[in-house]
């Protein structure tokens, strides 16, 4: 019974610590990627490096994938469906940059990657009371 409880209450506090706790910096971890990822992809285009840029770039598109379902536009409303617009313009981008290895398609959206990388930043700060 005490082993049990424990488990349950364990379980109860794993689970609501990735829901919670780690859920503003699960997301924090998946932007920054992203915003890496993309200039490797870019730099790899410049290198002529055409595995290593469709690797990169598919790694960024994934990122935002997993953005895109996380993203409650429900509880959001418009600023929600806002954002995913932005999520959905950039996956979109990020094919076309891959599927012709265009150095100027990845210039267009990695500073719209890092806009979005540094108002998540700037969220969390301000939800931690970050000065």
């Amino acid at each position: 019974m005490a082993m049990n409880t424990y488990g349950n209450a364990f379980n109860t506090y794993k689970s609501n610590s990735v829901n919670f706790a780690s859920k503003d910096q699960m997301l924090l971890m998946l932007v920054d990627g992203a915003a890496k990822f993309s200039k490797i992809g870019k730099q790899a285009i410049i290198d002529k490096d055409v595995k290593k840029a469709h690797e990169n770039i598919v790694k960024t598109q994934n990122i935002f994938y997993e953005l895109m379902t996380t993203l409650d536009v429900a509880k959001g409303g418009e600023w929600a469906e806002s954002l995913m617009k932005v999520y959905q313009f950039i996956v979109r981008r990020l094919m076309d940059a891959n599927i012709k290895k265009d150095v100027l398609i990845m210039d267009e959206v990695i500073p719209l990657i890092e806009d979005i990388r540094d108002t998540w930043n700037e969220a969390y700060k301000v939800s931690k009371g970050v000065k």
